[in-house]
């Protein structure tokens, strides 16, 4: 597996996931994983001081899977959103792992049968910061 990529989180990502972390079974899947990834964050700013290339919570990113070229529309989500086309809880593994990411990083994606995939992000398609949307 490849070295993770250093992480950028917003302090209110930050908030609402340990929020939700409280509030889970701490065996359900993912739960682990996304507390190391809090937990690995590098850099924890303000809503208005995240880049715009940054994965943060409810945003749409363009990926594609390195070795087929298929393109991934994906809405990272809270678990309770999840469920309709195009959308990743953030419990899911390549949820956590798109968490923080930037445009041009790579991340390793477990897939189904052991065999693990590449996903570079190419674009943050729409990021609720960048828009001035802080509810979300």
């Amino acid at each position: 597996m490849s070295t993770a990529p250093s992480l950028t989180l917003t302090r209110l990502d930050v908030q609402r996931l340990e929020r939700l972390l409280e509030d889970l079974d701490e065996d359900l899947p993912g739960v682990a994983a996304l507390q190391a990834e809090l937990d690995r964050a590098e850099n924890v700013v303000g809503h208005d001081e995240v880049p715009a290339g940054v994965v943060t919570m409810n945003s749409r990113v363009h990926c594609r899977e390195e070795s087929s070229g298929k393109d991934y529309h994906l809405t990272l989500v809270y678990p309770k959103d999840a469920g309709p086309e195009g959308t990743v809880s953030i419990l899911a593994p390549i949820g956590c792992a798109l968490l923080g990411l930037q445009v041009g990083e790579q991340i390793d994606w477990p897939a189904p049968g052991g065999k693990t995939l590449k996903l570079v992000l190419l674009e943050v398609e729409y990021q609720p910061e960048a828009a001035g949307d802080y509810d979300l």
